[in-house]
């Protein structure tokens, strides 16, 4: 059998990476198989997709403003017009499947399979399903989840605990945990022997996250605790700008503006600061480290708080609210600097809810529909 699978959604790294992750093992196990993705036009996926070696069709589409109210006004128009190409598309691909990740244009491609008759598989990524996914898994044959508790919002026959797709070589890392950490203290010019704080806002950056260290910066330096710190790419000029004067006389701080090599990043780190995205915590479960998470306030239906309680409640890691990030982080990190038993709690608890294989068991999933 040659399967024909179309892959639709994106609009954040958070869905295209795992999207790309299944395509990769759709691949390894059928070589022959043809792969289409289907995105927004202007989203992040229309360069991730092709850099990774796949065809990818843009849909006219966005998704609803809470914000800027009026500029839903032409929404519905987008919206047909969207259904209308999506509709097009799938007919002539003819796919076997059609596989949703989440993000504008997986509403309108699942749906138009649906409707004729393709069967359709959802991935849903985070603990709090969306709107638009609540609705999709109606007409869904499976709906791989990463989370539990998720017959919450889905008919509990059709749902298969897989965990998030991850990088590889997060996923291993591990195995390979004391050569990655050799390895990063030379790349990024480290010291062996100090405690190091990795602090992570996405590739874009966290604009509370980056004030609140940016404040507090003074604590790395008088207490020689090392620094990784990873702004994203609109606030690495103004951070170096305003920080240079201070930290000139200190090999303690260490701010990059993306981090390319996060496997040796993560490896080397004794506390993590992140986002709870989806994905970041799928990767973070991986890594097995003593974790703060500060969810971003500005996701739909404020998911990555939800993202972040599931983890807090299996007491897997520490959650500071974004609003009290600049007061409450260092009182936080002191705490936890200071006691090895909780570090020590954190990362094995965390690192047991790792599912390092996501992507074969959504592929065996995906495998059981083409079948029947």
């Amino acid at each position: 059998m040659k399967m024909r699978a179309i892959i639709s959604g994106g609009g954040t790294g958070g869905h295209i990476f795992p999207a790309i992750a299944i395509a990769n093992c759709i691949k390894s196990r059928y070589a022959d198989a043809e792969i289409l993705f289907v995105g927004a036009e202007g989203k992040m996926e229309m360069q991730k997709v092709p850099q990774a070696g796949y065809k990818i069709i843009g849909l006219k589409i966005a998704g609803f403003q809470r914000k800027k109210l009026w500029k839903n006004f032409s929404l519905p128009f987008k919206m047909l017009s969207a259904s209308i190409k999506a509709k097009k598309i799938i007919k002539q691909f003819n796919p076997d499947i059609v596989i949703g990740v989440g993000g504008y244009a997986s509403w309108a491609t699942l749906k138009q399979a649906s409707s004729m008759g393709i069967p359709t598989l959802l991935q849903e990524q985070n603990s709090f399903a969306g709107v638009s996914n609540k609705k999709l898994s109606k007409k869904a044959k499976t709906i791989c989840v990463a989370y539990d508790n998720m017959e919450r919002f889905f008919d509990k026959t059709k749902i298969v605990k897989t965990g998030n797709p991850v990088r590889k070589n997060i996923a291993l890392i591990q195995s390979n945990i004391d050569n990655l950490r050799q390895e990063a203290i030379n790349t990024f010019s480290l010291s062996k022997g100090k405690k190091t704080i990795l602090v992570i806002g996405g590739s874009l950056g966290a604009r509370t996250i980056n004030n609140a260290i940016e404040n507090n910066i003074d604590f790395f330096i008088e207490n020689d605790i090392q620094l990784l710190w990873q702004t994203g790419k609109y606030y690495y000029e103004g951070i170096i700008s305003r920080t240079k004067d201070k930290i000139k006389n200190t090999n303690n701080i260490h701010i990059q503006e993306f981090i390319f090599d996060m496997d040796k990043a993560y490896s080397v780190a004794d506390i993590i600061i992140s986002r709870a995205g989806a994905l970041s915590i799928s990767e973070l479960c991986c890594v097995g480290k003593p974790t703060i998470l500060v969810p971003s306030p500005n996701v739909a239906e404020d998911h990555q708080t939800k993202n972040a309680m599931a983890l807090v409640e299996k007491n897997a890691a520490i959650m500071v609210e974004d609003s009290k990030m600049n007061e409450q982080i260092i009182t936080t990190l002191k705490d936890l600097l200071a006691n090895s038993d909780k570090q020590k709690t954190l990362g094995e608890n965390i690192l047991s809810l790792s599912i390092k294989n996501a992507d074969e068991l959504i592929v065996d999933e995906v495998n059981k529909i083409c079948r029947k």
